[in-house]
């Protein structure tokens, strides 16, 4: 039977997911990264995608047709011509080139994703002004060099990571301002997701014992695949992720980007995948709550009632989507001594904002929304899923599948169909 391995390198630590031709997991690990990391990322990432490879039965690995990783948005190094990183890696949350959009805006259309301040365009920029950059080769993403690692070919991405590179996913390619720049011979090739690269090298098939014709997919981002890993395949179908943050993610007829509100559209297919990303969430829930009061509050909450509090749940000014405004206050008074009082106020007011953000999507002219899958540790919540149908009037369910890997290892399968016509 042929097998499809998924790999998912996350913030925390990275996990593999195996599926049969029947899309049924059959094997899976994680593997969690230290705490604190300083120094050597891209050496840990490597030890820990080996070590997950290998941590994979013997007989299991030999059934493996079809590998592919999606790593985290706008997390990239730095190469020389061999692919060995030559700085430390610049991570999805780096602020370092805060003021380099600033020389970008002279270039870029004025919506563009790339004017973000943690933009993948802007981390290459900021290495362009340092004298290393005299030294590279290759800018990759997470994604991009972890494949590499296993299929041996520079310079190659996918369409998902690459948004955030200016790659323009409507046309299928660098649009002219960017192929004008001196970086641009730095950037990656960009493919469909799940396009087959390569076969994995002489070396890696011998060393863990994998099929010497076991192909290497173009990977995604992390949250990409964890869109696919839910089952949502039609558009109207979306996956609320309740992590965290918030984020939202429809699957549209019409791609929708709109700087002012925070949002932006993958490429997926023939379809967008259009929404934005909140930071509302469950990092304010763990902040007032543990999960065990979390879990017996909710058991408390009348969720057919309506809340009489209005907030606006933010640990520190400033929110995306679907406001954008970064000097936005949090909302989080009155607070009553009742703490399910309190608690049935937050998860209604979060709620209130995912409804808002579905709201913006179609008032923008995405396709209208029938059903909502959710991912996230809020996925299990009962009280405020059925808090959440209340505002959005649809149905909502559990993701099919919530692990990103999953949708990786989907990838994957699809990846070794395509190469087999």
């Amino acid at each position: 039977m042929d097998l499809y391995l998924g790999i998912d390198f996350g913030t925390s630590g990275a996990r593999a997911v195996i599926i049969n031709s029947q899309e049924q997991p059959c094997w899976q690990i994680e593997k969690s990264f230290n705490s604190i990391i300083l120094k050597n990322l891209a050496t840990v990432w490597q030890r820990i995608l080996f070590e997950l490879i290998e941590q994979i039965p013997c007989h299991i690995r030999q059934k493996i047709k079809a590998i592919a990783i999606d790593g985290t948005s706008s997390t990239v190094l730095l190469c020389d011509r061999q692919g060995n990183p030559l700085d430390e890696p610049i991570l999805y949350n780096d602020y370092r080139g805060i003021s380099t959009p600033k020389k970008i805006a002279a270039l870029a259309p004025n919506d563009s994703l790339v004017l973000s301040a943690t933009s993948s365009l802007v981390k290459l920029f900021w290495w362009y002004e340092q004298p290393i950059y005299s030294q590279a080769s290759y800018f990759l993403h997470q994604a991009d060099w972890l494949a590499f690692l296993l299929h041996g070919q520079l310079g190659i991405s996918d369409y998902h990571n690459a948004l955030k590179l200016g790659y323009d996913v409507d046309k299928l390619c660098y649009p002219s301002w960017i192929e004008n720049l001196e970086i641009r011979s730095l950037l990656p090739q960009v493919l469909t997701p799940g396009t087959p690269i390569d076969s994995v090298t002489k070396e890696i098939s011998e060393r863990f014992q994998l099929p010497k014709n076991c192909l290497v997919c173009a990977g995604t981002t992390d949250s990409i695949a964890a869109f696919l890993a839910s089952g949502a395949m039609q558009p109207g179908e979306a996956v609320t992720s309740l992590g965290s943050t918030l984020v939202l993610k429809l699957l549209s007829q019409t791609r929708i980007d709109n700087s002012q509100y925070g949002i932006y559209s993958h490429r997926l297919g023939n379809l967008w995948l259009t929404g934005g990303a909140s930071n509302t969430g469950g990092a304010v829930l763990r902040h007032f709550f543990s999960d065990e009061a979390l879990e017996k509050f909710s058991h408390q909450i009348d969720a057919t009632n309506k809340s009489p509090f209005d907030y606006y749940p933010l640990l520190k000014k400033g929110d995306r989507f679907p406001i954008n405004d970064p000097q936005l206050p949090p909302k989080l008074e009155p607070r009553p001594d009742n703490p399910v009082q309190f608690l049935h106020g937050l998860l209604e007011s979060i709620a209130r904002i995912e409804a808002l953000g579905y709201q913006r999507l179609q008032e923008l002219g995405a396709t209208p929304l029938r059903y909502v899958y959710t991912a996230g540790g809020g996925a299990k919540n009962p009280t405020w899923t059925t808090i959440r149908e209340r505002y959005l009037q649809v149905l909502v369910v559990s993701s099919l599948h919530r692990e990103a890997a999953y949708g990786s290892a989907l990838l994957a399968k699809r990846g070794s169909f395509v190469n087999e016509k």
